[in-house]
């Protein structure tokens, strides 16, 4: 069975955004890149809301992206060739190959998904994490906490969110970013 992932660049006091919906300061160096190219490399499938998936589009639309560097082509590559699931009541069509909406999230064809995937799948973005962790779906969590304080946003978990964490690996890169691997307990 597949394993649902929960990837996230978080800030220390916990946000996904600031105030503002900006998350500039997640910009990573190389050597988070690379890591963050690697770690997604192998998954199958991306869960994407509306917004999440208008972000990470841009990596199959706008070519000029890839060809800014060997690293971000890779990354471009990684992201073109998995399956995309984009959860919006909004969004009148996807913009990508591979990509395919739907208009509710559906815990059950989740489920199903992770028993007949050949590779771990991610889930991006906190709300459509949150719909997933109170559905008992998320396996573990790949969180990038950056160093930096934002005092308010967008938190990257709930707030009604309760849930057991085992830390599993930790990460420490040059630019004080510490990537945080949990198995999520219950």
């Amino acid at each position: 069975m597949a394993k649902l992932i929960y990837v996230a660049n978080v800030s220390l006091d916990g946000y996904v955004e600031d105030a503002h919906g900006r998350f500039d300061w997640t910009e990573p160096t190389d050597e988070v890149f690379t890591f963050i190219t690697d770690l997604v490399r192998p998954f199958g499938t991306y869960l994407y809301g509306r917004r999440m998936y208008e972000t990470m589009a841009l990596w199959e639309v706008d070519p000029t992206l890839a060809a800014q560097s060997e690293l971000m082509a890779d990354f471009a590559h990684v992201w073109q060739v998995a399956d995309k699931i984009v959860y919006s009541t909004t969004l009148h069509a996807v913009s990508t190959a591979k990509a395919r909406l739907e208009r509710r999230f559906d815990p059950d064809s989740v489920r199903e998904l992770k028993a007949s995937a050949a590779s771990d799948v991610t889930v991006g973005g906190s709300t459509l994490a949150a719909h997933a962790f109170n559905a008992g779906l998320i396996d573990e969590c790949q969180l990038f906490m950056y160093p930096v304080l934002v005092g308010e946003g967008k938190p990257a978990f709930s707030g009604d969110a309760r849930v057991q964490l085992d830390l599993l690996e930790e990460h420490r890169f040059g630019n004080g970013v510490v990537n945080l691997r949990y198995r999520i307990l219950s």
